[in-house]
């Protein structure tokens, strides 16, 4: 997608590709099951009520919203969130590394009711306040009717990110991590930057220059996820990406990028398996998960 003004603000890892070693600033991961229901921004929060209005968080992950954003959205937006992180549902996070990277590291979702919106603020200042992993969404591409819904998009690049600071050496967006390996086939090399021409065996190409390498590896991750859980499979959206991404099917992702697919299907990462479609209805968790051995 248009990278150049695509609402990644405040300086979140796709710029500054950090790890795992990030700030705290003492929030803590919530084991209550999330009820998605919207508050006016908390105390702890106050730096954000001259911009926002209402508030809700997802397993200690923040969601927060101007009042040009109906709360129709505010809810569809957590409830995304939500679906990523419990992607079974259970009321319990799936990966909780994951999500104690996210709430530890205060991340979470800013939406705006416009892009005009969102320039008017000075992300510096919240920057400042230690809050730098917030990814923006605005109201007129969430949920729009009869269009692709770019939550699907935007709350995975913020999960992304949770994911990197978990596992660095897996989903760190730079070369050499598994990630970055992957997202070397899928171009046809390893670029620092959109080269001239992409190489005709690659089958993600994008070629926005303002995209760096981390950008990028964020977005072929969004692209393969999205494609194996069949979110880009109608032919009119196949049509729509084909300049940018040629696996649109989870039966092209896991012939051609069998790498990929491995990373992304391996059950001790917990990726999501199942299409969030933003209707949320956990059970009530009767007891916490286990936590797995995982290798690094």
């Amino acid at each position: 997608m248009n990278s150049a003004n695509s609402t990644l603000l405040l300086l979140v890892f796709i710029t500054s590709c950090t790890t795992a070693s990030g700030l705290d600033t003492g929030s803590e991961l919530s084991t209550e099951v999330p009820d998605l229901k919207i508050t006016a921004v908390p105390e702890k929060m106050s730096e954000f009520r001259q911009h926002f209005s209402q508030y809700t968080s997802v397993f200690g992950v923040h969601v927060l919203a101007t009042k040009r954003v109906s709360s129709d959205k505010v809810r569809h937006v957590a409830a995304v969130l939500a679906e990523y992180l419990d992607n079974d549902e259970d009321g319990v996070a799936d990966d909780p590394a994951v999500v104690e990277a996210m709430a530890s590291r205060q991340m979470g979702m800013v939406l705006f009711g416009s892009e005009r919106e969102m320039e008017r603020m000075d992300g510096s200042a919240i920057e400042r306040f230690g809050y730098q992993y917030m990814q923006g969404q605005f109201a007129e591409e969430t949920k729009p009717p009869g269009q692709f819904d770019a939550t699907i998009e935007e709350v995975l690049h913020l999960v992304t990110t949770g994911y990197a600071e978990a596992y660095p050496r897996i989903f760190g967006p730079r070369p050499g991590t598994a990630l970055g390996n992957c997202l070397d086939r899928a171009r046809g090399g390893r670029f620092g930057s959109v080269p001239r021409r992409y190489p005709e065996k690659a089958w993600f190409h994008y070629d926005d220059r303002s995209c760096d390498y981390p950008c990028m590896a964020v977005e072929y991750l969004y692209w393969a996820l999205t494609s194996l859980l069949g979110a880009q499979a109608d032919p009119a959206r196949v049509r729509q990406i084909s300049n940018e991404w040629e696996l649109p099917t989870a039966e092209l992702v896991r012939e051609k990028d069998p790498w990929i697919t491995a990373l992304l299907e391996d059950s001790r990462y917990h990726w999501a398996s199942q299409l969030p479609d933003g209707h949320y209805a956990p059970a009530e968790p009767v007891k916490k998960k286990p936590e797995r051995e995982r290798g690094e």
